[in-house]
């Protein structure tokens, strides 16, 4: 059963890599070990589409984020897809409808808005380069909104307002992971598409990375999307081990609220340093869709795995 993986950090790897940030050579996407989405993985795992952020490190200054974020789209330009035929840059979602057999679709997403300041030019240059997704904030503030990790815990900014009115003109998923609670229900009320592409359920696991219920409920009321993560402690509370049963308790929990047609999956794998077991990387995928069908029929597995990103996608391109 093949997979839409929504969220990796691929990008920020091979770009510490090409530094020597880490790493003492360049990695190669086609089968570096380093990467946990790397090609040969992708392929092992059923990975039909895979979804690439643009990450800047909280620890770059300001006036050189511009510059890193445009090195990670080279890096997904000039290593992923073009040294990579199988590799195929979806620039609208209804491309994926297109792919052929053995070839995997990648998209470029934003991951935390720093990079643009105050620019919307600059916004409007990655929607020009292939970003089809954008997520106002990481942990921290920054000039859009507040992050998950924001002690003021505010909503979003004028200019957060401006970026998600720009992504709703251009028919851009704005993504609520990493928000504060309150930047979540600016953006709901705001944005025409809003998703999650990487967070868990609030109520089984107490992290301010998760989503509460009533903002799970709120957003596929909307008719956004709610993609998993894989990361431990946003799994089993106060915790760096967790199971591919510890994960369902998850999805248990959000198809009780409703929300079992807009579930699929956002492993965060590159990003996060811990994993569950039997689920390190990419091509360890089967594993989960082979434990979600213990308790779940083919075609709800089916749904999970991409069919539901899909048929949202669906609505969102019939509006064009």
């Amino acid at each position: 059963m093949y997979v839409i993986d929504t969220h990796c950090d691929a990008l920020l790897k091979l770009q510490m890599a090409k530094r020597r940030v880490e790493y003492d050579a360049p990695l190669h996407f086609r089968k570096s070990a380093e990467l946990g989405t790397n090609l040969e993985r992708l392929k092992t795992g059923g990975v039909r589409v895979q979804f690439f952020a643009i990450f800047i490190h909280p620890s770059i200054p300001t006036d050189e984020q511009w510059q890193h974020a445009l090195e990670q789209v080279d890096l997904f330009h000039s290593e992923i897809i073009g040294k990579n035929p199988e590799m195929k840059h979806i620039k609208s979602f209804t491309e994926i409808n297109h792919l052929k057999q053995g070839e995997i679709g990648a998209v470029l997403t934003l991951e935390g808005a720093e990079c643009i300041g105050n620019d919307l030019m600059k916004l409007k240059t990655l929607y020009r380069l292939g970003v089809l997704s954008v997520g106002l904030t990481w942990n921290d503030a920054n000039l859009c909104a507040d992050g998950a990790g924001e002690v003021r815990g505010a909503g979003l900014t004028a200019f957060g307002k401006e970026v998600v009115a720009l992504n709703n003109e251009n028919r851009i998923l704005t993504d609520v992971s990493h928000l504060s609670d309150a930047a979540f229900w600016d953006v709901l009320e705001h944005a025409h598409y809003p998703f999650a592409s990487h967070s868990n359920a609030r109520a089984i696991c107490n992290h301010q990375r998760n989503l509460p219920d009533d903002a799970i409920q709120a957003l596929i009321g909307k008719g956004g999307f709610i993609h998993t993560v894989f990361n431990p402690p946003f799994i089993r509370e106060n915790s760096t081990k967790a199971t591919i049963s510890d994960f369902i308790k998850h999805i248990d929990h959000l198809c009780a609220l409703g929300a079992e047609k807009h579930i699929g999956f956002g492993s965060d794998f590159d990003g996060i340093s811990t994993f569950i077991d039997n689920l390190s990387h990419a091509g360890e995928y089967q594993n989960l869709i082979n434990g979600l069908l213990k308790f779940y029929s083919e075609e709800t597995v089916k749904g999970f795995a991409y069919n539901n990103f899909m048929n949202q996608i669906k609505k969102i391109e019939a509006e064009g």
